[in-house]
């Protein structure tokens, strides 16, 4: 039985777009072309280790008791900007904070962040809550990435300050996976960043990692 298309082909939609609609994360990528699962990612990570990780680790558990996380902005400049920040210093990437990316009337807006080393990004989507409806908007933007950038395969995440989820795309098999780990900070922290450094540093484009 075929199923009922969802977004229409007259209308415009941002990534934020696909956070909002009611449908669940294999309808909408569908309309895509693209299948979904949600499975265990064997995510790449680096042995490299930042001496002041312990230290944003720290000032993250002080600052928690005195602040009231309500709002997404709250959340990114106190819980998810420090780590990102640090990736960069100690990885010498590119980060890109609110990155415009259009690919078509169905792919645009803007990327929380975009983390780049040589030929290797990241794609990072902040939201206040809902990581299920986060992972959708992600996704998206995966595809949008993938498209404009010509890549094989692309690693995102998508964190509501306290708690990370990993997602992967790979572009031959139109097929996105979404992690059934879930990262927390301040705990997880240092892996946190050896996965993300590791997505850095790793050469994706010699093979794909299924």
């Amino acid at each position: 039985m075929t199923q009922l298309k969802i977004l229409d082909p007259e209308q415009s939609y941002t990534f934020r777009s696909y956070y909002e609609l009611p449908y669940d994360t294999d309808r909408i990528l569908a309309e895509f072309g693209y299948s979904y699962v949600n499975q265990r990612l064997k995510l790449p990570q680096s042995s490299r280790k930042s001496e002041r990780l312990p230290a944003i680790k720290q000032q993250i558990e002080e600052i928690l008791p005195l602040v009231v996380l309500s709002s997404e902005t709250a959340k990114r400049e106190l819980l998810v900007a420090p780590l990102l920040i640090e990736v960069a210093r100690f990885s010498q990437c590119q980060l890109r904070i609110e990155y415009s990316l259009k690919v078509n009337d169905w792919m645009k807006g803007e990327l929380d962040y975009l983390l780049r080393l040589n030929q290797e990004l990241v794609v990072i989507e902040a939201k206040k809550d809902d990581l299920s409806k986060g992972f959708t908007q992600l996704a998206v933007e995966l595809i949008a990435i993938a498209q404009a950038e010509e890549k094989k395969q692309v690693y995102g995440a998508v964190t509501i300050g306290n708690a990370w989820v990993f997602g992967y795309l790979n572009q031959h098999n139109k097929h996105i996976i979404q992690d059934i780990t879930l990262y927390r900070v301040p705990d997880d922290l240092e892996i946190l960043m050896a996965i993300i450094l590791g997505i850095l540093e790793a050469d994706l484009n010699s093979s794909i990692q299924l």
